[in-house]
């Protein structure tokens, strides 16, 4: 069987409405959205709730709007519970991917000489925040070794588990530089037999695929909402297992909404994840989240990540086929992200001539990936991330445009 093959057999077991899909999503009339691993369209039924609740704000005052909705806000963490596969105590609300990691990492009590381990792949924010916490603490910094194949040799990662023992084991789950799925639950296995802290990013795979804490064995998970789940920018969450709660963990700058002040010289973290939340929130956003997290799941997690990966495939097979064109995709599971290099072009004109056709697209740099762009030795690509609304026209026409614009003119 050819990949042609594969990805229209994929597409045929995710039995979407997708005119309907797109009926619901203002943006597919105005652009060809391949930027979802970036922002994803907000469907209206998100968009409705978030405006809903800046009317009501501006009526009646800020405090008394969240007030009245609190049911409302409260579904954000049945939402998002289901979601990953918790319980809603199990999760925090976060201004983005990131702030949830740096959050969940502040309370880890590390110590120097203690050891994080981590891959190749991992997001450059959490790469150079290792490297502030070993300038800062004092602790180690390791890399599990990639596969030959691609993506991190699991086996060689679980014999640096026994060797360091390390206090922390983190990994990117889909990393924002290429389409290429880490095998996060052989880690999680592995991290359990030896008891260890686990955190795992899944900002860009929560929405995109199936994602649950529960079989990916970690304790900690973070995740935005305005990629593929297709939520509101500013929005993201943390997944805390019971496991770190139980165990006391807590954020470094706890404030009046994660825990209580008791005593002049005590205070009392909140019981459940709240204790890594702000008391300050952006209640128009969190309503937003929870109405992408119902939304994705009406979808079906499972049909529309089936769908976003056939899409992806079949714009990889028609991208590895045109003159000049190198895909850099390497891995034994492909995600909805395409990532490749053209000849003569530099990056930023390459993308205002696919932003004239009407079709969105992101940059990624070697700084965003030093260890894997050094290993692929380019100094830029192109990230294409369609998702299950996207049709296989406008792949046919993404994958026309590149073609034409990979006509040798020399270096624009």
């Amino acid at each position: 069987m050819n990949d042609d093959d594969s990805a229209t057999d994929l597409l045929a077991e995710a039995l979407l409405d997708v005119a309907a899909l797109r009926a619901e999503t203002p943006g597919c009339a105005e652009v060809v959205h391949f930027n979802n691993a970036g922002c994803g369209l907000i469907p209206a039924p998100v968009l409705r709730p978030v405006l809903e609740h800046l009317e009501l704000e501006a009526r009646i005052g800020g405090y008394e709007a969240a007030a009245r909705r609190s049911e409302a806000v409260a579904d954000f963490y049945a939402a998002i519970g289901s979601v990953v596969g918790c319980a809603p105590e199990n999760i925090a609300f976060a201004s983005s991917a990131t702030h949830a990691f740096a959050t969940g990492l502040s309370a880890i009590p590390f110590e120097p000489g203690d050891v994080i381990l981590t891959t190749r792949n991992d997001f450059v924010s959490h790469q150079i925040a290792f490297l502030s916490l070993r300038k800062r603490l004092g602790v180690q910094i390791v890399h599990a070794p990639d596969a030959p194949e691609g993506g991190v040799d699991v086996t060689a990662m679980a014999e640096l588990m026994k060797r360091h023992r390390p206090r922390l084991v983190a990994a990117t789950h889909i990393p924002t530089n290429s389409g290429l799925i880490q095998p996060v639950a052989e880690i999680g296995r592995h991290c359990r037999a030896l008891d260890l802290l686990y955190l795992v990013d899944a900002c860009q795979s929560v929405g995109q695929i199936p994602v649950d804490v529960e079989a990916i064995g970690c304790d900690l998970l973070t995740a935005t909402c305005r990629k593929y789940l297709r939520g509101p920018r500013g929005s993201g969450f943390l997944y805390v297992s019971d496991r770190v709660l139980d165990a006391g963990y807590e954020p470094l700058f706890i404030d009046m909404h994660g825990s209580r002040w008791v005593a002049p010289d005590r205070y009392q973290p909140a019981e459940t994840a709240a204790r890594f939340e702000d008391w300050e929130f952006p209640y128009s956003t969190v309503l937003g989240c929870a109405a992408a997290a119902r939304y994705a799941e009406g979808v079906g997690m499972q049909a529309g990540g089936t769908r976003a990966l056939a899409l992806a495939a079949d714009l990889r097979t028609r991208l590895s086929a045109i003159p000049g064109i190198r895909v850099l995709e390497r891995g034994t599971a492909l995600g909805a992200l395409v990532t490749f290099t053209i000849e003569g072009w530099e990056p930023q004109p390459f993308k205002a001539a696919l932003d004239a056709r009407g079709i969105n697209s992101a940059l990624s740099f070697r700084e965003f990936a030093v260890f894997d762009f050094g290993d692929k030795n380019v100094d830029w690509c192109l990230r294409l991330s369609p998702h299950y609304f996207n049709t296989e026209e406008e792949v046919a026409a993404v994958a026309s445009a590149v073609a034409e614009l990979a006509t040798p003119r020399g270096i624009r």
